[in-house]
């Protein structure tokens, strides 16, 4: 993949430093072939690995440097054009980390002072590009997967068992924590700074919205429009870009002005299913009509899913239970076999203006809260919950169900739904497990990403907790590794900041407007996207694995047989996994097939990465069990 590998404070001579560079770095190519570049000095190493030309790499007198992704200098910066290595270094030295802030684009970096025992980390400000450290010591290594750290021999791979606990909450590990015990990655716009020994992380960027302009969708208009132009433009590269379609707002966007920014048809490629309820190929086909794209179109079929699980559960560093990863990796691998080097996708528009169908929920629920506090508790609810058989009347009981999730705070309200919450941690894991983790941390790391700078409406503040977790957690993750799988690069039109910053001085009020989401974006948009995109609901690239599941005889045999082996491991209770497979499956497939998933997607992962997970059966060491 575009990564990067290396450390600070660990000398083994130039020469023993660089056959463990070479090692660390066949860690971050097993799966692209990627071409790497090592650099190595008495100090430490930085290798970089990357497809095309996303990676660059750059030594100097007493100084080292790599970056990869897609940099590009902003206005007024030293320099023009693409971010190289060597201006990196330029660049630092003239203005230290502040320097940071005059980078636009996605990428991860790493600049080695051999002469000032100095090491610089750093990410872009969405996250795009991953970067982990572990501190050992008097030595500071990183890698852009786990993997690559483990390669270094002053670092050991340890599980942490909060990780998997909180991987069952969220279907993925939460940033800044891994898998790893020590293992930390780094935030969206942070920077880490080791020198001498001394570790300072900092953030060099952050959300912060500005609530108060005032405006409509006339006045906010162009300057949006030219700020998607321009971010497209960024990304377009050659003839051989393309796009995901998925047929929504966002990806129909980007895909209709790659073709203006490229001034011919737009390459655009889209999943489908065999699948009542779950094909969306009728609006990708509308979009790609309309923009008169050079449209592709793949069929997933349950034997493509059982093909790609094992896959897909090595390329991860710590388990993800995205189920959604699947058909983002088939419909990449379609591309590059078509001959598409890069695809962009629409990710970030739903998080940055305000498209996800919870947004409209939690506003219906927050106007309970406009009530008076004494009408509420001494009128509204005494006489809901003692009214005769009012567990008997639909109306009366929506009204209760409603006033009950209401009266739960946010952020907390957000996860009522919660599968793991649904079935109660102490049903679903073995006691020795929970004794070893705390089942109240989920809630406190959504507690502290609750809002940002500026942030006084509830729809900025669920903005701020999404951007944290569905995506830099979970979604750009998705897509950059299914991509990484599929060997093809991706970059992201919507995160350039451009567009960022344009969202977070978007008024509140223009994002959501009473249960309407996306509000802005779809008047703005409204002249140049096809009516019916404008008006279809929500879906992406979801899987029908539940259905699939009650059909498809080996896609069932891999889960049940993985779900059976998951219960030697000591995290999962088997009476809950037999419970989960004869009982619940067959009562409703789709919502807990997605429960079926998480845990299948556990136990491949532990098979893939054997070796590092040893203390899923050793107590002592991690997990108990």
């Amino acid at each position: 993949m575009s990564g990067l590998c290396g450390w600070c404070g660990f000398g083994a001579g130039e020469a023993g430093n660089r056959r463990l560079l070479e090692g660390m770095s066949r860690t971050l190519t097993a799966f692209d072939h990627a071409r790497a570049q090592t650099l190595a000095c008495a100090e430490g190493a930085i290798g970089a690995a990357g497809l095309g030309d996303t990676a660059s790499a750059y030594r100097g007198a007493h100084v080292v440097a790599a970056l990869v992704g897609h940099p590009r200098w902003a206005a007024g910066a030293p320099f023009e054009g693409a971010v190289e290595a060597g201006q990196l270094a330029q660049a630092y030295e003239w203005r230290g980390p502040q320097a940071l802030g005059l980078i636009h684009g996605d990428f991860a970096l790493a600049l080695l002072r051999e002469d000032r025992h100095e090491l610089l980390l750093a990410v872009d400000r969405s996250g795009v590009r991953p970067l982990l450290y572990q501190s050992a010591g008097g030595t500071l290594v990183f890698g852009s997967t786990a993997q690559a750290i483990a390669a270094h021999p002053a670092t050991q791979a340890e599980m942490e068992a909060q990780s998997l606990y909180d991987y069952v909450y969220f279907h993925m590990v939460p940033g800044p924590q891994t898998a790893f015990r020590g293992q930390v990655r780094l935030l969206p716009g942070q920077f880490v700074l080791f020198r001498r020994g001394h570790l300072h992380v900092q953030q060099y960027w952050q959300l912060r919205f500005a609530e108060q302009a005032a405006g409509g969708v006339r006045q906010f208009k162009p300057p949006f429009r030219a700020a998607l132009r321009e971010s497209v433009e960024a990304l377009a590269g050659g003839a051989t870009t393309g796009a995901f379609l998925s047929g929504g707002t966002d990806s129909s966007t980007v895909s209709g002005l790659l073709g203006e920014a490229a001034g011919r048809p737009a390459r655009t490629y889209s999943i489908g299913f065999d699948a009542p309820g779950y094909d969306e190929t009728g609006y990708a086909r509308i979009a790609a009509s309309h923009f008169g794209t050079r449209h592709r179109e793949y069929y997933v079929t349950p034997s493509d899913v059982v093909a790609a699980i094992p896959r897909i559960a090595q390329i991860y560093d710590q388990p993800f239970g995205n189920a959604s990863a699947v058909p983002t990796y088939l419909c990449a691998k379609f591309a590059k076999e078509d001959g598409a080097t890069r695809l962009l996708g629409g990710d970030g528009g739903d998080e940055l203006f305000g498209g996800n169908a919870r947004y409209a929920t939690q506003y219906v629920f927050s106007l309970y809260g406009l009530l008076p506090e004494p009408l509420r508790r001494r009128l509204i609810e005494p006489v809901v919950q003692a009214f005769p058989y009012g567990g008997r009347l639909p109306l009366l009981r929506k009204l209760r169900r409603y006033i009950e999730q209401a009266s739960v705070p946010m952020p907390e309200r957000y996860e009522t739904y919660n599968l793991l919450q649904r079935f109660g941690p102490e049903n679903v894991f073995t006691r020795e497990f929970l004794a070893t983790v705390d089942t109240a941390r989920p809630l406190k790391l959504m507690g502290a990403s609750y809002g940002a700078p500026g942030a006084n409406s509830l729809i900025n503040r669920m903005l701020a907790l999404d951007f944290k977790f569905t995506l830099a957690d979970n979604d750009l993750p998705k897509v950059t590794r299914m991509c990484e799988l599929a060997g093809i690069d991706v970059a992201f039109p919507l995160l350039e900041p451009a567009v960022l910053d344009f969202a977070l001085a978007l008024p509140p009020r223009l994002k959501l407007k009473g249960t309407r989401l996306r509000f802005f974006f779809k008047a703005a948009l409204r002249d140049f996207l096809p009516r019916e995109i404008i008006q279809k609901q929500k879906h992406g690239f979801g899987l029908p694995f539940g259905l699939w599941l009650r059909t498809h005889q080996p896609l069932r045999e891999l889960a049940f047989d993985s779900l059976s082996a998951l219960k030697g491991r000591g995290i999962v209770r088997p009476a809950f996994i037999d419970e989960l497979t004869a009982t619940h499956l067959g009562a409703h497939a789709g919502y807990y097939g997605t429960m079926v998933w998480v845990l299948m997607m556990l136990e491949q992962w532990a098979r893939a990465h054997e070796q590092a997970v040893v203390s899923l059966r050793e107590p002592h060491r991690g997990v108990g069990g």
